[in-house]
């Protein structure tokens, strides 16, 4: 199993998708959630539409990457997760083992 193939992979794929979801991110609508998942912050239609385009595309991200790997969709998704909390700037939202959003 090559976990940083994974790992860079996510960080691509994420990377190609950031213009909408970092401006969200940026706003503070949508934060990062462990599962690999974002998820609404601040409830408005423009965050639930980024957050529901963003994790189709990601879900379809991870499919691939499970098949290729002989991982479940779920360990590649947590995995990401992991990842994108990582990486997500100070000053951004991510859901904290508690289910509550809170400013890295």
């Amino acid at each position: 199993m090559k976990k940083w193939l994974i790992l860079l992979f996510c960080a691509l794929s994420f990377n190609v998708m950031a213009l909408d979801l970092q401006g969200a991110k940026e706003k503070g609508l949508v934060g990062e959630r462990p599962d690999g998942m974002v998820g609404v912050v601040v409830q408005s239609a423009e965050a639930k539409q980024v957050v529901k385009s963003i994790n189709a595309k990601r879900l379809q991200a991870y499919k691939k990457i499970a098949s290729k790997n002989n991982m479940s969709v779920d360990q590649v998704a947590v995995l990401a997760g992991e990842k994108a909390i990582q990486k997500t700037p100070k000053g951004q939202f991510i859901l904290n083992g508690a289910g509550k959003w809170v400013k890295k």
